[in-house]
């Protein structure tokens, strides 16, 4: 008996091992960056058998057979709709070289750098964002595209989905794409039923069940915020369709800060190209709408840059560590979670040390204590860089803005932090017009007022078990 309990366990240690090492085999055959590959291995050899399982329901990008092939071949389609109906700006752009050049980067991988509006209001409270959006929806006449991460009911919202029956009954197609983790409020409330029983297409966006985890990556999100009305006006930013005086409460951080742009003219149409490429991922239907007859002229100008699983290149990061490497004069930067990838943070370091004046913006109290013990492994080194480190008091700071030389800004949903920049599906506008920058930097100025600055000599007194906490999420926080 003794033999053979000892045959057994020899097995069990030859099987383990094996297992290990067809893992940590996969995992170097993926060739994702070093510290993604480095945090899989640290928790696959911590964690035995428990951490190999998670790297294979979540370590590599897998949408899924249906999902991935319909991503892949929505790319062309989406970039020769753009190409097609818009022509882009003749002659240069208002701006300096920062402008020029990110500009023409943008036109050599999507096909046109720019797209053309009449007209943009920035709204930066909630009251102003439901206010402002209820009407339109009021107003509507075709149809109302929606997409988001939370949609959590209660107050303004429940103010919202009444809008958008009323819009149903009168004949006005109303289409809602919803992440299924991060709305899971929403889909167990009675407001589903009742906006599908008024005809409305309620569509949830990767939905989670255990099962597939054997198939496609379960914590895969849909995170843009978007908005689309008859495809003339748009809503883009960082707010969920959530009423800040009810969501979250139990966190007790605050309510959450965050902004929408609202923008009327041809590149709501090419916002709407957005809304039906994510229709047509998660549903395999189709509704590229054509261009719109003689549309207006324009002089105002933004980028329209999604990115995502399957989505091609990672155009939002690739904007971001360019505009960082242009900047010549300062760089601010507004996010909730600051766990850059290195790239992006040996730019921000070096821009700093050449003279750039880079201010990063963060909540005080933040809703992710794993996220923020992650991001204070990078404050120390770039204090040291000079760079200056602002902690927002006014509640939890969710506006993901960046502002370059006062000549260029990206407004949206993306997070500084691997998340955002390598899995979500995410979407950021490029503001190219001198009068949107203008705004984006009266709104930073504003966060600056109600923040402190964090000085280096005390970040330095924090304890050692605060370093060593610090530390250890700095190696999962290409995880997180």
């Amino acid at each position: 008996m003794d033999y053979i309990e000892h045959i057994l366990g020899i097995a069990l240690i030859v099987l383990y091992w094996l297992f290990t090492a067809v893992v940590t085999l996969r995992v170097l055959g993926k060739r994702t960056p070093v510290s993604v590959t480095l945090s899989w291995l640290l928790v696959i050899y911590i964690l035995p058998l428990v951490g190999a399982a998670l790297y294979l329901m979540l370590g590599e990008l897998n949408l899924g057979r249906q999902r991935a092939r319909r991503a892949e071949e929505m790319v062309e389609p989406f970039l020769s709709s753009i190409a097609e109906d818009f022509q882009g700006p003749r002659g240069s752009l208002p701006g300096g070289s920062l402008v020029q050049g990110i500009h023409q980067m943008l036109q050599q991988r999507l096909g046109l750098g720019a797209l053309g509006y009449e007209q943009m209001s920035l709204l930066d409270n909630p009251d102003a964002i439901f206010s402002r959006l209820c009407d339109d929806v009021a107003s509507a006449q075709s149809s109302v595209h929606l997409e988001t991460y939370i949609w959590f009911p209660g107050g303004r919202v429940d103010t919202l989905s009444e809008a958008l029956i009323a819009a149903a009954a009168r004949g006005v197609k109303v289409s809602l794409l919803i992440d299924h983790a991060g709305s899971r409020a929403f889909f167990r409330s009675p407001w589903r039923k009742r906006l599908i029983d008024a005809g409305i297409e309620v569509v949830p966006a990767l939905p989670v069940r255990l099962w597939r985890a054997l198939a496609q990556r379960i914590d895969l999100r849909l995170h843009r915020k978007l908005v689309v009305i008859d495809g003339r006006i748009a809503y883009s930013g960082s707010m969920n369709i959530a009423d800040p005086r009810f969501f979250k409460k139990e966190a007790k951080v605050g309510e959450w800060v965050d902004i929408m742009l609202r923008l009327e003219g041809p590149a709501a149409h090419g916002l709407d190209k957005v809304f039906a490429w994510d229709w047509e991922v998660e549903t395999g239907l189709r509704r590229l709408a054509p261009a719109p007859v003689s549309p207006p002229a324009c002089y105002k100008w933004l980028s329209v840059l999604p990115s995502g699983p399957g989505t091609g290149e990672d155009l939002i990061g690739q904007a971001v560590l360019s505009s960082i490497y242009r900047a010549n004069d300062s760089i601010t930067i507004s996010t909730p979670y600051f766990v850059p990838s290195e790239a992006i943070f040996d730019a921000l370091c070096q821009a700093a040390r050449r003279g750039v004046r880079v201010k990063v913006l963060i909540p005080q109290r933040n809703d992710s204590r794993m996220v923020s013990w992650a991001s204070r492994a990078y404050f120390e080194r770039l204090l040291q860089s000079g760079g200056e480190i602002y902690l927002f008091a006014g509640g939890l700071l969710h506006t993901k803005a960046m502002l370059m030389d006062d000549q260029l800004a990206l407004v949206g949903s993306v997070n500084l932090d691997i998340r955002s920049l390598q899995l979500n599906f995410e979407l950021t506008l490029t503001l190219f017009s001198p009068e949107a920058c203008a705004s984006i930097r009266r709104l930073l100025d504003g966060y600056l007022q109600d923040s402190t600055p964090l000085e280096l000599e005390r970040w330095k007194q924090r304890s050692r078990a605060a370093r060593v906490l610090e530390r250890g999420m700095f190696f999962l926080s290409p995880l997180l």
